[in-house]
């Protein structure tokens, strides 16, 4: 059968889902009920659709019937986020060519340049896509030329800087040749430059068995599948297969189960042959990055190389006054065997005991970015788990004895009338301008900037550009960082006492500083309630309840005003939270608290601590 590989590679909210979608629809691919009624297909996660981006690559098998023949088109959909570079690197082994789609206002993107880099590395033919020409400001040709730009810089080779350009409108289902919406009449274009451009995979059916294991999932009644290109030979449901882990060591098993994919699903097939993608189970400890091999000549692939993560987080059991009142899972084993399976099939992660004197008192989880670990965090949290975390801290390494600390390359889009206020607060977070570009009453810059600069920026960032900004990043390196750090300009509110927050009590606090809380609302001593407006913790008693007594004024209690309170989600608490805080994670509620709950006990420590 003729196979074509495709990954669709894009900067997050460049419209890969949304294209993916359009080309199922198109090929009339049979969809169950539930998938055919979602806007978005390949958003399948409740959190993707929540979040308007992909989270999890999926794959998608399309039979494209063109006058030429049948083509059987596995599609690959990948990641935006710079967070989740670790799927768009182990999936890019997968295919044969990509797709990368551009955005035809924003043009190319710092994870577009990521994604393609990737992509150049392992040689891919690339289509590009300009996507969204039916936006108002789009500006086609400006920005094919900055792609090609990039590949230049990006050192692409003759023939891959010889790429085809598409142009589309994902959202109408149209493509074309030219970036003209009115001559369009469907996706077709885009069918037609895969089989034209898109090389057949590779791979000799007549070779011994090999197969790469790149992605894992789980199943109630088959186990562990792993999902992985066949590079050579044919695998056959019932066959003995050799399994080579990571360390080289190999053992026989029996595949008891064997799939392929068609459309969203997957299928039983009796065999799988070199170039396509395949689905097994029977191996019950096979991990990412693993080779499936013919038993009799057993021969290992590559493993597959991901970049170490930069950001690490540390996961405690709840112990608040609270614990255990609304979580299903909340005890230190079922917290640790959680924490440690998603490993199987989270590449970019790292989880490691964090022993104390009385044993273990958590486990320091490492991810590629805020983002990537606040993921984790929420999908935890609606499963139903129940924990705490400490502040992010970045990972820093020593290199030839000197300590580095990672960077990120950060760029930006603001109104010119707000870059000033970013430039100043980026210069006090030791970001260095790159360039700086205006035009159309819009400045465009580019920063290198620590990562730990960017910890609770993003919500500094669409205040002081009212909302108006852009921010992307991706990891630039490691280099050193020399500049003394500051410490957060403001303090925290703090609960005084264990009880329920009355009006009464939150308006005489509020003028201390913004409060994260409203009335009614349970709270314990050593809960933090809002931020203070100097940098000093402030210890409020929000619970307090107005004096009864048989005077009344006329009007009393008309004048006063309750300020709307922020309310904080998990990305905002891990921003914002201290050294001496953690979050409490439930699947009920987000709350922010002390370390050490009661003030007096946190004074004894700290003066203990100075005097040693």
């Amino acid at each position: 059968m003729n196979i074509r590989n495709v990954a669709i590679i894009a900067h997050v909210d460049h419209g890969k889902t949304t294209l993916v979608d359009a080309l199922l629809r198109q090929s009339e691919t049979h969809l169950n009920k539930e998938a055919a009624a979602q806007e978005l297909i390949m958003d399948s996660n409740e959190l993707e659709r929540e979040r308007g981006i992909t989270i999890f690559s999926k794959n998608a098998a399309i039979q494209w019937n063109s006058p030429a023949g049948g083509t059987k088109i596995n599609i690959i959909d990948t990641p935006g986020h710079a967070d989740f570079g670790g799927e768009v690197e182990r999936i890019l082994t997968m295919a044969d060519g990509c797709l990368l789609l551009v955005d035809a206002k924003e043009g190319p993107m710092p994870q577009t340049r990521f994604v393609l880099k990737k992509a150049l590395e392992k040689k891919l033919k690339v289509i590009v896509v300009v996507n969204k020409i039916d936006k108002p400001d789009s500006r086609c040709k400006v920005v094919v030329d900055k792609i090609l730009d990039l590949f230049i810089e990006l050192g692409a080779d003759e023939s891959l800087l010889d790429f085809p350009v598409l142009y589309a409108s994902a959202k109408h289902g149209k493509a074309g040749l030219t970036a003209d919406l009115d001559t369009m009449q469907n996706i077709t274009p885009i069918f037609d430059a895969i089989i034209e451009h898109i090389p057949q995979p590779s791979g000799d059916p007549l070779s011994p068995l090999q197969m790469l294991a790149t992605t894992i999932s789980g199943d109630n009644f088959k186990g562990r599948i792993a999902v992985g290109r066949v590079y050579n030979g044919i695998i056959r449901r019932g066959q003995d297969v050799m399994h080579i882990n990571r360390s080289g060591a190999m053992e026989k098993y029996r595949l008891v189960s064997l799939m392929t994919f068609k459309g969203l699903e997957r299928i039983d097939a009796d065999e799988v042959r070199a170039g396509d993608i395949a689905a097994i189970a029977g191996i019950a400890d096979v991990q990412i990055g693993e080779t499936i091999a013919d038993v009799n000549t057993p021969t290992a692939l590559p493993l597959l190389d991901i970049e170490e993560p930069t950001v690490k987080v540390t996961f405690l059991v709840n112990d608040s006054p609270f614990a255990g009142q609304e979580g299903e899972y909340s005890t230190s084993r079922q917290i640790r065997e959680r924490l440690y399976s998603e490993l199987e099939t989270d590449m970019a992660l790292r989880v490691e005991d964090a022993p104390s004197e009385k044993g273990i008192s958590g486990w320091v989880v490492s991810g590629r970015g805020e983002l990537h670990l606040a993921i984790f965090i929420e999908r935890l949290r609606r499963e139903g788990y129940e924990f705490q975390v400490s502040r992010p801290q970045v990972i820093d390494k020593k290199i030839e004895g000197i300590l580095m600390t990672p960077f990120e390359r950060l760029v930006i889009e603001v109104p010119d009338e707000h870059s000033g206020a970013v430039i100043q607060k980026l210069g006090s977070r030791h970001g260095e301008m790159q360039e700086l570009r205006t035009g159309n009453d819009i400045s465009y810059m580019e920063f290198v900037v620590p990562t730990r600069g960017l910890f609770g920026y993003r919500n500094e960032f669409l205040t002081d550009t009212r909302g108006l900004g852009i921010m992307h990043s991706t990891f630039y390196r490691y280099q050193k960082d020399s500049a003394p750090w500051r410490e957060r300009e403001n303090g925290s509110l703090v609960a005084h006492r264990t009880g329920v927050t009355t009006l009464f009590g939150l308006v005489a606090a509020q003028d201390r500083g913004q409060l994260f809380l409203g009335p009614a609302v349970q709270v314990y001593k050593g809960q933090v309630v809002g931020q203070h407006s100097r940098s000093n913790d402030l210890s409020v008693n929000i619970c307090k309840e107005k004096e009864l007594s048989n005077m009344r004024s006329k009007g009393d209690g008309a004048t006063e005003h309750f300020n709307t309170p922020r309310v904080m989600g998990l990305e905002d608490a891990l921003e914002y939270i201290g050294d001496d805080e953690l979050v409490e994670v439930t699947p009920q509620n987000i709350r922010i608290r002390k370390m050490i709950l009661d003030e007096n006990e946190e004074r004894r420590k700290r003066a203990l601590g100075l005097k040693q």
